[in-house]
């Protein structure tokens, strides 16, 4: 039998008396105020086409159900399965989707569409006539193309397209038909192991000694039956589907992960998986051939075969040797373009250039030809023409990017630096090149009259005011054309429309008034709306929100966005309780760590996992606190995170209580993941806070002994600061209530359910006032409605029992 809300809170007052025992509980609701924000039907989201003449509207519910996350799955290699629809399990589907005509603002309904939608995988096709998705049904994954012009739906093949594994379809240039990954024909039945009697154990080796420091993946093969089972999974037939649904055979079975096709669609490049697999890695390192094929199925060209990757050089910017980040090149017609490492991909070795960037055109019988060679690690390159490309390098460890232009054509010419930065500055950001579509419908650099075109988020410490900018490729001078001037909106750029005319899509908001899409030009100071999507959340509209800024003890300035409760007298200024919410970033320099990026113009958007709710609970909410954690040259951020934890806490507190709102000795303190490890450290190391909800975190960092977070070195190379930043190896200091919830399936790489199974045990054991709170079927981030709910309720109750009903204690 159901508990009445009246037995569970007489419940979860008992708390305290009931030490020992377990609670039967079933999913509860939270408060009416909180329902009210937490279960509305969102706005659908809009997609627009490159030209700005058509759009979709996609519109889902914010919640699974539980029903649907308790449905069969299989994790595998790093992936999860649900087995009988040969989907991701975790998929969020949309629900409905209609046309819209931007010019009209008029939706359109489609013709022919199927009951109970289940939709993933959308995209335009290459010439922006059709849409093109997956359809999920019970027994497993149909696909559906929408004729844009006719607002008509048509069914492309049964219910046989295998959605597991990288790419399911892929269009041809031509909209003619689309390369689709099904089913195999005689594919072999699953072994179901749960049941199965061992016939001996599992053995892995290292006789060798080669050293393999790989982070706490999760969802690793374990046995010879995982091995069959992703390989059954894995494995799809490539077929060619036209538009009216004829299918013929393209490639046999085989492990295929991603299909590109090339600019001129005459050379497919398929990524194959092979053996062996591995029980220490995921998928994305087991064993990749890269082949090309002629447009009907025949072997042209093998460009790499890669094995596998278990052990690689330590540091976040080593990487494997071989070929990588392979693709075509998109203003040619078929040339692969790839990279290869010239310091054996090993960060902790001196090299004059980290990686060298390598083409070969079609029919590949030439050999490959050197493009450039980077100083930094190799990022990415936008593509221009014979003349013109960009190309992006990045080194972690002083977070440094470089953006370069440079001539394709001549690897002996030396590439302009255009911007070098610390990629955490974003005062300092320039920008990203504007593309549009050449002949082959790919994305380039828009030149125009020898002039490349920028558009960037123009974040300063007045604010946010996008900008457009051109850079002369003869000067190399920089000049701003266009500037969003102050107003009581913010404003991001979505997409440049046409350059020439200036037109730009963008995205307007208010801390009121939610986001929707204007198309403003640059030249004429025009702005007209195109979407006019209305506020769900009326409850919150007139609150009161605010970006305040104050400083560390050390002088760092810092900041967060304050919410006073819902009708709270600013005149009277009566202390309320708080909520703090948080997540810790590292940093190489203190100008970066202070810089500003949040607006009080933002639309105030509660989210399953904010605290914004409380506001509406007679809460203080002081959200997104920044938490830097700083090592400036030499010196590691962690080596001082405990001291510069607690000082960001103590400044943010101290700058809410000066003006005026908060009882301080009733402020909480909360965050999920990094920010739950956040929280149970700030309850171990200070006295500032009356409770904590510490969501999917995790606590013994020994169990992580080969790097977390933005954590390179192993646990053997510093100990004192695994041990020293591991609440669970302080659990002994804890005496402040802490709320831990985590999901029962978490697949977080590090926040294993037992990180919070073992440090509650712990607080339990030395007589912490704590409560657990295990969510069944939920991941690293919660889906189900019921979950969701149930995580609300409990928060509240917490709040409500050891924060806004807490006796007072001394917090100096």
């Amino acid at each position: 039998m159901k508990l009445s809300n009246f037995f569970s809170n007489i419940l979860i007052f008992l708390l305290p008396m009931l030490t020992f025992a377990q609670l039967d509980l079933d999913y509860q609701e939270p408060h009416k105020n909180i329902l009210e924000l937490a279960d509305v039907q969102m706005p659908p989201g809009m997609s627009i086409n490159s030209d700005g003449t058509k759009a979709i509207l996609l519109a889902r519910s914010p919640y699974q159900s539980i029903q649907g996350l308790a449905e069969d799955e299989l994790r595998l290699a790093g992936l999860r399965i649900n087995p009988k629809t040969n989907i991701s399990s975790r998929t969020r589907f949309f629900e409905s989707i209609k046309l819209f005509d931007p010019k009209k603002k008029k939706e359109m309904l489609i013709k022919g569409l199927p009951d109970s939608l289940k939709i993933a995988n959308i995209s335009w096709s290459p010439l922006q006539n059709y849409i093109s998705f997956t359809h999920t049904t019970p027994k497993g994954n149909e696909l559906w193309i929408v004729n844009y012009e006719k607002q008509k739906a048509k069914k492309i093949t049964e219910a046989n397209i295998n959605a597991n594994i990288g790419s399911t379809f892929v269009w041809l240039p031509d909209e003619t038909g689309l390369l689709v990954k099904m089913l195999p024909e005689n594919r072999p039945q699953l072994i179901d192991n749960s049941n199965k009697v061992p016939t001996g154990p599992t053995i892995s080796v290292n006789e060798a000694g080669v050293e393999a420091q790989n982070r706490t993946y999760q969802d690793l093969l374990k046995n010879n039956d995982d091995e069959f089972n992703f390989e059954v999974l894995a494995t799809s037939s490539i077929y060619f589907a036209d538009l009216d649904g004829n299918t013929q055979i393209w490639k046999p079975a085989g492990m295929y992960r991603n299909i590109s096709i090339s600019p001129d669609g005459e050379n497919v490049m398929v990524s194959e998986i092979q053996k062996p697999f591995s029980y220490l890695v995921t998928y994305g390192r087991f064993p990749t051939d890269y082949k090309v094929y002629a447009r009907d199925g025949k072997l042209i060209y093998t460009l790499a075969e890669i094995p596998l990757v278990e052990e690689m050089p330590k540091g976040f910017m080593s990487t494997r040797t071989g070929p990588r980040n392979i693709s075509w090149r998109n203003d040619h017609p078929a040339t692969l373009v790839w990279v290869e490492a010239l310091d054996e991909g090993d960060a902790n070795k001196e090299a004059d250039f980290r990686d060298e960037v390598f083409q070969l055109s079609a029919p590949f019988t030439a050999s490959k030809k050197t493009v450039l060679k980077t100083e930094l690690r190799f990022s990415n390159i936008t593509w221009g023409d014979e003349n013109t490309a960009v190309v992006y390098e990045y080194w972690w460890n002083d977070r440094m990017v470089k953006t370069s232009i440079f001539n394709p054509s001549d690897a002996s010419q030396e590439a302009v630096v255009f911007n070098q930065r610390n990629y955490q500055n974003q005062y300092e950001d320039p920008g990203s090149f504007v593309t549009h579509r050449n002949n082959f419908n790919k994305a380039v650099l828009q030149k125009i009259d020898g002039k490349l075109i920028l558009t960037g988020d123009g974040y300063s410490p007045e604010g946010k005011f996008p900008f457009v900018d051109e850079y002369n490729l003869a000067s190399k001078e920089t000049n701003r054309i266009f500037q969003v001037e102050e107003s009581d909106y913010i404003e991001s750029f979505v997409n440049m429309i046409d350059a020439k005319k200036g037109d730009v899509l963008v995205r307007r908001e208010s801390s009121t008034d939610y986001p929707n899409y204007y198309l403003r030009n640059i030249y004429k100071s025009k702005l007209k709306q195109i979407s006019n999507f209305q506020n769900p959340f009326k409850a919150i509209q007139d609150v009161h929100k605010e970006v305040i800024t104050y400083q560390r003890e050390d002088g760092l300035e810092l900041s967060a966005t304050l919410y006073l409760p819902v009708g709270y007298d600013i005149d009277e200024k009566e202390k309320m309780p708080m909520i703090m919410w948080a997540y810790p970033r590292e940093y190489k320099d203190k100008q970066s760590a202070s810089q500003v990026t949040s607006s009080s113009k933002e639309f105030t958007y509660p989210y399953y996992g904010s605290p914004i709710y409380w506001v509406n609970r007679g809460y203080v909410v002081l959200d997104d606190a920044a938490f830097p954690i700083i090592g400036e040259e030499e010196d590691q951020p962690n080596d001082t995170f405990k001291e510069q934890l607690v000082a960001n806490a103590k400044a943010a507190i101290d700058a809410v209580d000066k003006l005026g709102y908060i009882d301080r000795n009733k402020v909480a303190v909360g965050g999920h993941s990094y920010g739950a490890f956040m929280t149970a450290n700030l309850l171990s190391h200070s006295n500032l806070f009356a409770a904590g909800i510490a969501r999917s975190g995790a606590y013994n960092r020994t169990l992580t002994p080969f790097g977390f977070q933005s954590e390179e070195r192993n646990y053997w190379e510093a100990p004192e600061v695994y041990n020293t930043m591991s609440p669970f190896m302080n659990a002994h200091k804890m005496k402040t209530p802490l709320l831990l919830i985590h999901g029962e399936e978490d697949n977080n790489s590090g926040t294993y359910p037992m990180q919070s199974e073992r440090y509650f045990n712990a607080l339990k054991g030395l007589g912490a006032p704590a409560r657990l709170v295990m969510l069944p079927k939920e991941s690293h981030g919660y889906a189900a409605r019921e979950s969701i709910m149930h995580m609300l309720w409990e928060q509240d109750q917490w709040l409500e029992k050891y924060v806004k009903n807490s006796v007072k204690k001394d917090t100096n």
